[in-house]
């Protein structure tokens, strides 16, 4: 099968590119804005991989693509936050350009929402079904209304043009390859505390958000691309943790010195965040798999490697 990944070179985009390949071509379209090539350059040689450095703001003309995995936005709250024109665009004219390559070559197009949907949610956990509650014009609202343009934009070409069309909304995710500096809680603390620096925790720390481990989330995409779901259907780990408990653990498995500092909890972060997977579960025979405690402990490794 011939697959094409947007924004392959990414976190989420590389792993999925890894389990992929072995029974599929390849096709990774990344403008490497907050993607990495370090993430695929063990895949250039293989000739089912093709690398193309594209902005998908402008058209993409690729030719005999059986699936699509859209996943090119940037997704952490430094990148989107300091790009948040790019961020919109990618989110509505790219998500335009790929519509119409998917329309134009009959393919299945899986595109990767969030969480950040459902805003600050005034619902403990969220359901595909619940609105969100989202600021329009915070500084969050590149990302979170970005993302809700996208669903928008795809369901009307579903309901017009008959799309074939995938739609998860992804909650928090970690694993190796994450970005040292990419603002994110997981990587935030393991780098703190690999250097013996101070774990800064935003807020009393008492907000949560649930944690679901980068092999799981793919297994996830993998399964909703291979079903005939549309969705909306929510990924993620429905255990609940709060931030200041994660801070310890990493704490703990780091063997650190670091304390922890408390700091002004940023405009618009979600108070609450965990995921209702019973449509998962139960269209896809879709759960994770992997505890915390290992999740984190690979992670941990992953960054110490890089030291």
């Amino acid at each position: 099968m011939r697959i094409l990944i947007t924004g392959g070179a990414g976190f989420i985009g590389s792993h999925l590119c890894d389990a992929l390949i072995d029974e599929n071509e390849i096709i990774c379209i990344d403008n490497v804005s907050s993607g990495n090539v370090n993430n695929i350059k063990h895949l250039m040689k293989n000739r089912k991989f093709k690398l193309i450095r594209h902005d998908i703001t402008k058209p993409v003309n690729i030719k005999k693509i059986d699936r699509i995995f859209h996943l090119a936005s940037m997704a952490s709250p430094v990148d989107y936050q300091k790009n948040p024109i790019a961020t919109l665009l990618a989110n509505s004219i790219g998500t335009y350009n790929i519509i119409n390559l998917a329309l134009r070559n009959n393919s299945r197009l899986l595109f990767t929402s969030t969480s950040e949907v459902y805003g600050d949610p005034k619902e403990n956990p969220q359901k595909e079904e619940y609105w969100g509650n989202v600021n329009p014009i915070g500084i969050r609202s590149c990302y979170d209304e970005g993302k809700r343009f996208s669903e928008a934009l795809l369901m009307a070409h579903k309901r017009e043009k008959n799309l074939n069309l995938a739609l998860v909304r992804i909650f928090n995710t970690y694993g190796p390859r994450m970005r040292k500096n990419d603002g994110r809680v997981v990587s935030n603390f393991i780098i703190q505390a690999l250097r013996n620096t101070p774990i800064t925790v935003y807020g009393s720390g008492k907000q949560t958000r649930s944690f679901c481990y980068v092999s799981d989330m793919v297994n996830g995409l993998i399964k909703m691309m291979d079903s005939e779901e549309v969705g909306p259907i929510n990924l993620g780990n429905p255990r609940e943790n709060k931030i200041i408990d994660i801070a310890k653990m990493v704490i703990k498995f780091t063997n650190s010195k670091s304390g922890i500092v408390f700091s002004k909890l940023p405009e618009d972060d979600p108070m609450k965040r965990r995921p209702d997977i019973s449509k998962a579960k139960e269209k896809l025979d879709w759960v994770p798999i992997m505890s915390l405690e290992d999740g984190l402990k690979r992670t941990i490794n992953y960054f110490s490697s890089l030291h």
